[in-house]
């Protein structure tokens, strides 16, 4: 079953949220419906299918959800993810004892709805930047514990991932930047404590100024005006990577791309994007 973890994504951490997922489904007395109306040895198969078009996001895992819930169930994918599929595309065929099978249908369904989803509205950001230079980002803004997954969803969707942890990256905000008492006390202090790669948040042109002056890798231009993110880039010049960040959208993004930024981050891919529509129709044997 290796091969069904998603790439980059923790074997460990996708067996812990499947278990955690199944046991919050089941309950104390499990599925009482299915075991009350479904005879014991009776065995269903099942279609999987998309029902508008989408990026497939999670595949293995619902495969895998399956499994956990009675490892005699066939799994077999029709696609894999981070394929852009149309409206009536079958995804998998599913087949096993029919008690499992209706007990671990909504899980299964939850993992890779949510996922496409996200793999989905990537797509759509990534593919209205297209021909500019902007990179789209995704942030942490993730649903506990489902960190990895997202960010491995926006991945499937053509988008970069940024930070995905605290550790990865020194990234100096506006709260940071208060309590430090200004940009260059804060950057000094990340210096001084050892770190090089360095991100820092601006609000306004003079901060881009001073952080410039004070040498990162990499400026945040938050909450900007399309004007003022064109002279950033200007003032910027290549001395550090730019990145276009709050309250992007579809409507917004392609013009904030030909600023000339680096690239943009869209909190929203994670959050908030809506779960994709997948039928599962069963059939008896």
């Amino acid at each position: 079953m290796v091969h069904m973890f998603p790439d980059g994504v923790s074997a460990e951490a996708v067996e812990s949220l499947i278990s955690v997922a199944l046991a919050e489904d089941l309950g104390q007395d499990g599925d009482i419906t299915s075991n009350a109306t479904i005879p014991a040895d009776m065995r269903f198969q099942g279609v999987m299918a998309a029902r508008h078009d989408m990026v497939i996001a999670g595949l293995g895992i619902a495969g895998l959800v399956f499994k956990a819930m009675d490892n005699t169930i066939d799994w077999h994918p029709q696609s894999k993810d981070g394929a852009f599929v149309s409206a009536g595309t079958i995804l998998a065929r599913v087949e096993g004892p029919g008690r499992a099978l209706l007990t671990a249908e909504r899980t299964a369904l939850n993992f890779l709805q949510h996922l496409s989803g996200i793999a989905t509205l990537a797509k759509t950001y990534v593919d209205v930047v297209q021909g500019t230079n902007a990179t789209i980002l995704d942030t942490r803004k993730t649903l506990p514990g489902y960190r990895d997954l997202a960010k491995y969803a926006a991945r499937m969707g053509g988008a970069t991932n940024h930070r995905m942890r605290l550790d990865d990256l020194v990234l100096i905000k506006d709260n940071h930047v208060a309590i430090a008492g200004s940009i260059t006390a804060a950057i000094q202090g990340a210096k001084a404590a050892g770190h090089t790669k360095i991100e820092v948040e601006c609000d306004t042109l003079d901060q881009v100024r001073e952080a410039l002056n004070s040498g990162v890798d990499a400026i945040l231009l938050d909450n900007m005006t399309n004007d003022q993110l064109r002279e950033a880039v200007t003032l910027i010049d290549g001395e550090a990577r730019s990145e276009a960040s709050g309250g992007v959208t579809l409507e917004t993004v392609r013009t904030i791309a030909e600023t000339g930024v680096d690239s943009i981050s869209i909190g929203r891919i994670t959050q908030s994007a809506p779960a994709v529509d997948i039928g599962l129709d069963w059939v008896t044997k």
